[in-house]
């Protein structure tokens, strides 16, 4: 479902608000981006329907993503807050809904009970969850046989995530990647520059494909018209093995962004 070539690249609305996520959403949408990612905990869903709303693109040609925060994980609060989304949204079904973090205590099971419980309510078509560890991953495909369509995790080549690569293998979970530039630091990365130069594309188009041939979807942000553009054309080149493995190298930096001192509650990575 992500994998359709269409929805593999989704347009981030993480932090935009008002105005300006308005006017980044519509050009977002005029360049050809079907798939959009938030979050309630963004606070811009509400925002983002009022932009949907006013679009002449089909129902069924786009794919929203939104997440369950901790907050509203209980038996009173998780589907009311699914329906609060819907109602903010303006739509009547959530293509895919994810629960934004593991819970504190690691125990898994509650919330994914309720995020099913969503999906046979039909308030969304997909379920999956984000930051979860590999350990996780083989937990939640014990607690049930529904396909889990993503695990959003952080995702750049400044990160070495292989083994959440082969946990999403072995558990068929495919991932979908946050922080997909490392906040601006992997542009800067030499090596990326000079691969740049030599497909003639941005460092940001050589970070985005890389993360699409590791079988990774991507989500990215930009308020930038050319950038929007350019984070949207992928598909036109190829890096080569060669290419993609010296990127690969940049993992041993180990750079993580979502850490314990932004996150309290993250769990233990691997």
């Amino acid at each position: 479902m992500y994998h359709h070539a269409g929805f593999q690249r989704a347009f981030g609305t993480f932090p935009l608000k008002g105005d300006t996520l308005a006017t980044a959403l519509i050009r977002a949408l005029d360049t050809g981006y079907r798939a959009i990612d938030t979050a309630q905990f963004y606070e811009n869903e509400k925002d983002i329907g009022t932009v949907l709303a006013t679009s002449r693109i089909k129902r069924e040609d786009l794919l929203i993503t939104t997440k369950v925060p901790v907050t509203n994980f209980s038996a009173e609060a998780f589907i009311p807050s699914v329906k609060q989304s819907l109602t903010d949204l303006q739509l009547d079904y959530i293509d895919v809904l994810l629960l934004h973090w593991p819970p504190a205590d690691g125990n898994i099971k509650p919330s994914v009970e309720w995020l099913l419980e969503a999906k046979q309510l039909g308030l969304c078509k997909h379920v999956g969850v984000s930051n979860y560890t590999s350990a996780m991953l083989d937990e939640l495909i014990t607690i049930s046989d529904e396909p889990f369509v993503c695990n959003q995790i952080e995702f750049h080549p400044l990160l070495d995530q292989s083994t959440m690569l082969a946990a999403s293998n072995r558990t068929g979970i495919p991932l979908s990647s946050y922080c997909s530039v490392a906040r601006g630091k992997a542009l800067s990365q030499p090596l990326i520059v000079q691969i740049a130069q030599a497909y003639n594309r941005t460092p940001a188009q050589i970070v985005l494909k890389w993360i699409l041939q590791k079988g990774v979807s991507v989500n990215a942000m930009s308020t930038n018209a050319d950038n929007i553009k350019a984070n949207f054309d992928l598909f036109d080149f190829s890096l080569s093995n060669v290419d993609m493995a010296q990127i690969d190298t940049l993992g041993q930096q180990g750079y993580r962004i979502v850490n314990k001192e932004l996150v309290p509650w993250a769990p233990e990575w691997d």
